[in-house]
């Protein structure tokens, strides 16, 4: 296969995923057909079957390709020059409240949308969220024992401990968010997020 061809054939591959992360972001997974996917795509049905052996290879793949942009995003943000680590931490939890409530996320959310619905539905995407989501909170777990390393941060629990109940708990609040239809359960969220990590308002 020739260079182009390649790349073209990773860009349909990456438009398919794209559209379906946004529109299933929304609707969930068992809601959408493939047909709606491609239709948005502009993809025919077909060449959907060269890219993915199944809707379940689909949406596999679609959560590996979520995961990769945000565990990418993450280690941005805990990277980000001139700040302390619970500065840092602080702002990964902002731009939670921006990215995970319940208005249009644009995809951004597909964790907390399809979490409990597909876990249960194929073992792959079990599989690929459980690993995601563990990426994430080892990522939190070392931002939290640096924290404490430079001073920034006092903690008593375990750092990996701590990581594992802060996304949990908000893992809990964005699903609340959704149900309310209101905010208030970042604020709550945030307050103890603050309170674990031993920070002032």
């Amino acid at each position: 296969m020739s260079s182009s061809a390649a790349h073209e054939t990773s860009d349909v591959r990456d438009n398919i995923l794209e559209t379906g992360q946004r529109i299933m972001a929304g609707k969930g997974f068992s809601a959408v057909g493939l047909n709606e996917v491609l239709t948005a795509a502009s993809v025919p049905k077909g060449s959907f079957y060269h890219y993915f052996a199944s809707k379940d290879a689909f949406g596999e793949a679609l959560l590996e390709r979520y995961f990769e942009d945000y565990l990418a995003e993450i280690d941005k943000t805990l990277a980000e020059p001139g700040l302390t680590m619970a500065q840092r931490l602080m702002n990964y939890w902002r731009q939670w409240q921006e990215t995970q409530s319940f208005f249009d996320c644009q995809g951004k959310c597909l964790a907390v949308k399809l979490g409990a619905e597909v876990a249960d539905l194929s073992e792959a995407m079990r599989l690929s969220l459980k690993r995601g989501t563990a990426g994430i909170i080892s990522r939190l777990g070392k931002a939290i024992e640096m924290g404490v390393a430079e001073g920034s941060l006092s903690v008593t629990d375990d750092p990996n401990d701590l990581a594992q109940s802060l996304y949990e708990l908000w893992l809990g609040a964005s699903v609340m968010v959704k149900i309310t239809r209101t905010t208030a359960p970042f604020d709550g969220a945030l307050a103890t997020t603050r309170k674990l990590l031993n920070l002032s308002a």
